[in-house]
């Protein structure tokens, strides 16, 4: 099966597992594509009336797809000579005829040209135009209108000389190559929109821009037919919309099917998109909720056999892939291995779980079987078997969850090329809407006309905007989750493998905490259902916590070994014990100046005044900051920058990183106390020798508050703590002097380690942190990265990323990288994607640039945003709202498909001498940059690799990159250097600690000997 894109992408699927992927050269939409029998070649036609070849290349014992020949169409006449090429108008239809061998072109000019498959050349003295067709009909006939476009073109599965011409007026002309004459002409005078040859040539169907369809009998007497056998209009009788394909189908049994798309009653029903079913008597109306694009019928090709037989309808949507089994009563739905529609509902976030436990993972899969149980009389497989899949099953699991504009949360299978759903999580129920949740809406009864029957899952429409999920997080060890929503809704569930019925524990907490002069003015809070609630087996609620105001949740973290959640909003953040279901903790982090903050994402009541007014202030305060540095500071920086060229000699002289300067925002900037992000971690905060549970928040602003946290510890031989209340007490509060939000917090243990996450060490499931050591933390602002000592919080190095790259951190992750020489030998490292696309890799704790390569195009802001990192090195982003792309910062941890496909092609040497010798492709059908991850021969180090597909990921093999060039002056710039800095940080201890920061302070770990950074080697 192939498929065609707008952006000129073209994808191959066969057996699950089986995926090719190429791109045209030009960015145009293709229109057309046709399989060349047994020869694992593909012919295009683009929207740009171009024509491409491409070839599945055998190539270390896979297989991929590679453009051979491309040919465009002459437009004008030659006036040189007489042998010159014809002029070819726009081509309308393309099919391929003789095994292959060549393919007949119909234009808009009504002419059918030959082309040469092998060589992509137009076959000059066998050009079909009108005229010779015109000789061939009355007179009567001839004299009306022009033919028109070709519209179709049908060939003779058994007489390969003979094509079946339609022409736009309606004309149907079955014309015989080899005695180069009309055999049979068809007279209609509707226009044509499709025709359909059956399998043993004496039918042939065509469609019709009235709704009608009519049957042709291809009989042995005279040679021109007035009028069909049959001509329906199966909705009829009021006007209805044109019939915009066909196809018939023979059975062994004595049947066959009638299927086509469109057709419906233009007033009632003129916006549903619907393909029709006729077998005998049976009429089923599909009723879609995304336009068709095209279907087909997997069916017997063989030329012996005298049915079709179809096993299977394959129906392509705008926005998913509807295949149904036509052998099994009912035509139920087949689950595909790939193409798996991601956005049914419109995803709003997205986490990742790597390394998930077997234990859940098959919890997981017996909870979603539960929910969709196929029939019990469907045993049909994927009916697209072709190709072998080579890859090895994966060792390690990995879970990637999307949240939902409809409240739901899906969990997919990414631990292969394709995404597969494996267990859905509804949270609407949970509350009272103003729109009942029914599933039967668009089914029709019995008696009504149409019989509509839904078919696909694609639903665009949201019943409250509220539902929608903001942010989620899985414990993998403990199989409990915390879902939070648009309008301050919190929820903690537990997996469990029966059903229950239980009522649902409702907890809130004031995040103003009695603050004056704020008022609310943005969506009202959901509802919770009350009373006892049936739920399935899968994820049931243990609470939900209602945040005040009904803010849109914007963090979130859950630490299951001590049964905390934290969450946080564009007003504060909140502590709660879900263990024993009471609130902690809750900081306001408002500042006095933010009343956006008070209108939420849903209100559309927005001062312009206010907001040309702030945008003066801050250009106003800009310059005057900058005179005023101009005068005070550059005069002293002047001095001392003199003094320190005499002392140095010329050849020593180390010239410094041009730096950008950098603005501080405005303190009273709008939405300054969103909180971006939330962290747990033990660690040493009160002093430097007793350890325990902290909470860390960062907001918009650049503040970052560190709570000591009081929490029962569990007793000998129970992970279960006691039923004590937990107690928090403010310990440090940082703020950023240029008030850049802070994006990511993490806590580094004594080798510079990131700290397990909760079970990890208790389970002996990851190594135990140092404790002896003095911890750091990592605070990952949006301007850049610095780790302070612990408890002191004391600078120790940085890395001011938009100083010298001039751009801004968007999402950050820790990330282990393992050698491909030596499984025991692995780093942690900082991976970035900046707001250019961008993705940069930094050494921990000594933020020393490692590589950085151009990961996605700088104007796709909505990709940027969804990116998510993995564990692992790699990471997906929405490159699309149906696809995620796959890429890889990794050289060990590669996802990509190996496949190879058993072709026998009788033409291959005149086929490899006509390959284009062009370097590979770098433009994705997004535009973005097609990589693939391999090591450098020279040093060993990583290139980014990419994958991509509608929820599955497919690889191109032959792009290839290796990782730009890393300044030397950029990374050597890792120490801090108090000369003119601007980002000092204002630490406030509230534990008592009376030595001030340390300033100064040069890098931990320097690799001097290292002339050029290497990640993994």
């Amino acid at each position: 099966m192939a498929i065609g894109t707008r952006s000129g992408a073209v994808k191959i699927y066969g057996a699950p597992g089986v995926e090719f992927t190429g791109l045209h050269q030009d960015a145009a939409t293709v229109t057309q594509m046709h399989f060349l029998p047994g020869q694992g070649r593909l012919l295009t036609l683009l929207d740009d009336n171009s024509l491409h070849l491409w070839e599945l290349v055998p190539c270390g014992g896979c297989a991929h797809l590679e453009e051979t020949l491309s040919f465009q169409p002459p437009s004008r006449p030659g006036f040189d000579n007489a042998s010159s090429l014809p002029s070819l108008s726009r081509v309308t239809v393309v099919l391929l005829v003789a095994d292959g061998a060549r393919a007949a072109l119909g234009t808009e000019g009504g002419s059918v040209f030959f082309l040469d498959v092998g060589t992509l050349t137009l076959l000059e003295g066998q050009t079909l135009g009108p005229e010779e067709i015109l000789r061939s009909l009355p007179e009567d006939y001839r004299c009306g209108k022009a033919l028109g476009p070709v519209e179709s073109l049908q060939g003779h599965l058994h007489d390969p000389s003979k094509i079946l011409i339609g022409y736009s007026r309606g004309l149907l002309v079955i014309w015989s190559q080899a005695a180069r004459c009309v055999d049979r002409v068809f007279l209609g005078n509707q226009q044509l929109e499709s025709l359909c040859w059956e399998r043993t040539g004496g039918i042939v169907v065509s469609s019709h821009s009235d709704g009608s369809y009519a049957v042709w009998t291809v009989g042995s007497g005279s040679s021109l037919v007035l009028q069909p056998t049959e001509a329906t209009t199966p909705y009829g009788p009021f006007p209805c919309k044109a019939i915009n394909k066909i196809l018939w189908r023979n059975c062994r049994s004595g049947g066959r099917f009638l299927i086509f798309s469109g057709g419906m009653p233009r007033a009632s029903y003129g916006d549903r998109h619907c393909v029709s079913v006729l077998q005998a008597e049976t009429l089923v109306t599909l009723d879609f909720t995304s336009r068709v694009i095209d279907f087909f019928t997997v069916h017997s090709m063989r030329p012996e056999d005298d049915f079709d037989d179809p096993q299977a309808l394959a129906v392509l949507l705008e926005e998913e892939l509807v295949v149904l089994d036509l052998q099994t009563p009912g035509w139920p739905a087949l689950p595909a291995p790939y193409l798996a529609p991601l956005h049914s509902s419109a995803i709003t976030c997205s986490a990742h779980v790597a390394n998930v436990p077997a234990k859940l993972w098959a919890r997981l899969v017996s909870a979603g079987e539960k929910q969709s149980p196929q029939p019990a009389s469907s045993a049909s497989s994927w009916p697209i078997t072709g190709g072998r899949n080579l890859a090895q099953e994966p060792s390690q699991r990995g879970l990637l969850l999307t949240g939902h504009e409809d409240g739901t949360v899906r969990f997919w299978d990414a631990s292969g090329v394709a995404l597969q759903p494996l267990y859905k999580l509804s949270t609407a129920g949970l509350f009272q809407t103003d729109f009942e949740h029914a599933d039967s809406l668009g089914q029709a009864a019995e008696d009504d006309w149409p019989p509509f029957r839904k078919v696909g899952c694609f639903d665009p429409y949201s019943d409250d905007p509220r539902l929608g999920v903001q942010k989620v997080a899985l414990c993998k060890y403990t199989a409990q989750m915390v879902v939070a929503g648009t309008a301050g809704q919190v929820l903690v569930l537990e997996l469990s493998d029966m059903p229950a019925e239980r009522a649902l524990s409702v907890a809130s907490v004031d995040l103003l905490q009695d603050r004056e002069g704020f008022t609310w003015k943005g969506h009202d809070r959901l509802g919770p259902t009350t009373g006892p609630l049936p739920w399935p087996a899968g994820f049931q609620p243990r609470v939900l916590v209602q945040c005040l105001p009904p803010a849109a949740v914007t963090a979130v973290t859950l630490h299951t070994e001590w049964g905390l959640v934290a969450f946080g909003t564009s007003h504060g953040f909140g502590l709660f014990d879900y263990q024993c279901k009471s609130p902690v903790l809750a900081r306001c982090t408002l500042h006095p100046n933010d009343s956006l903050a008070m209108e939420g994402p849903l209100s559309r009541v927005k001062s312009l005044k206010k907001s040309l007014r702030q945008s003066f202030r801050r250009i106003r305060k800009s310059r005057v900051s900058g005179k005023k540095r101009a005068v005070t500071a550059n005069s002293k920086l002047q001095e001392a920058n003199a003094q320190l060229a005499e002392q140095a000699c010329p050849h020593d002289l180390e010239v410094a990183p041009v730096q950008r300067r950098i603005e501080p925002r405005s303190a009273d900037d709008s939405l300054s106390g969103v909180v971006r992000c939330l962290y747990f971690a033990d660690t040493f905060l009160r002093d430097a020798v007793h350890h325990g549970p902290t909470l860390w928040a960062g907001t918009n602003s650049g503040s970052v508050f560190a709570y000591a946290l009081e929490v029962p510890t569990a007793t000998a031989g129970s992970e279960k703590r006691p039923e004590r209340a937990v107690e928090a007490v403010l310990g440090k509060e940082v703020q950023l002097m240029h008030r850049a939000p802070v994006v990511a917090i993490s806590v580094l243990d004594g080798h510079g380690r990131p700290l397990p996450e909760p079970y990890e060490a208790s389970r002996d499931l990851a190594q135990a942190p140092d404790m002896q050591g003095g911890h750091a933390v990592l605070i990952a602002s949006e301007e850049q990265f610095k780790v302070f000592t612990l408890p002191k919080v004391s600078a120790k190095t940085k890395f001011k990323l938009t100083a010298h790259e001039g751009c801004r951190v968007r999402k950050v992750a820790l990330a282990t990288f393992t050698s491909v020489a030596c499984e025991d030998y692995a780093e942690t490292c900082l991976a970035c994607l900046t707001n250019l696309g961008d993705v940069h890799v930094f050494s921990v704790p000594g933020l020393r640039p490692q590589v950085h390569y151009p990961c996605i195009r700088k104007e796709d802001i909505s990709a940027i945003a969804s990116c998510v990192f993995t564990r692992h090195g790699q990471g997906f982003y929405l490159i699309s709202p149906s696809e995620f792309e796959r890429f890889s910062l990794s050289a060990r941890n590669i996802t990509e498909p190996l496949c190879s496909l058993d072709i026998c092609c009788p033409r291959g040497t005149a086929c490899a001498s006509y390959r284009l010798h062009e370097s590979p492709k770098l433009s994705q059908a997004n535009g973005t940059p097609n990589i693939i991850l391999a090591p450098r021969s020279c040093d060993g180090s990583p290139s980014p690799a990419r994958s991509k597909g509608a929820g599955d990921m497919l690889q191109p093999p032959e792009a290839t990159l290796s990782p730009l060039s890393v300044d030397s002056a950029t990374s050597a710039d890792t120490t801090l250097d108090t000369t003119g800095d601007v980002t000092v940080e204002d630490v406030k201890d509230f534990l008592g600690s009376s030595e001030d920061p340390q300033k100064n302070v040069r890098n931990a770990v320097q690799d001097e000997a290292c002339s050029c950074p290497i990640l993994i080697k």
